[in-house]
């Protein structure tokens, strides 16, 4: 079934995508959520025509996102967590955690798009993640996780 994205879905596609589904999935999930429509002769006239329009701001997104993603390269990340015995951690840091101490540097981004490399993190140490400001951007930054 071949359909087209309103909106980002994981590991199927992104927006404006012309994705093919199982046919399953399509009518029952996709469909019914709005997150996709029938790819219909029309429908992809339409959305030719919106992607011909869009061509020109997405340039100026992708740049917005570059310098965005340039200052978090920058940014030395450090996150403080209670410790146990050794260097075990009580809970653990997720991309919530990075999440908000990239905000208190004063970069505002949305934990949905933050990735913690291997999981949530339950040790000390120096970790990776990456950040998804756009389809075509997507950053990789190191934090450290230390002792409170």
């Amino acid at each position: 079934m071949e359909l087209i994205l309103k909106q980002d879905v994981e590991n199927v596609g992104f927006k404006d995508d012309v994705v093919t589904v199982k046919n399953g999935y399509g009518r029952n999930f996709l469909i019914p959520q709005g997150v996709a429509i029938l790819a219909t002769s029309s429908a992809k006239k339409i959305l030719a025509e919106n992607v011909k329009q869009r061509a020109f701001k997405e340039a100026k997104i992708i740049e917005d996102a570059t310098k965005i993603a340039n200052a978090i390269k920058e940014l030395e990340i450090k996150i403080t967590s209670k410790v146990g015995t050794g260097d075990k951690l009580f809970g653990s840091v997720n991309n919530a955690n990075v999440a908000e101490a990239i905000t208190k540097s004063g970069t505002e981004i949305d934990k949905k798009f933050i990735k913690v490399i291997g999981g949530s993190v339950k040790r000390l140490g120096k970790y990776n993640a990456s950040v998804r400001l756009h389809r075509a951007v997507i950053v990789d930054i190191v934090f450290e996780v230390v002792a409170e």
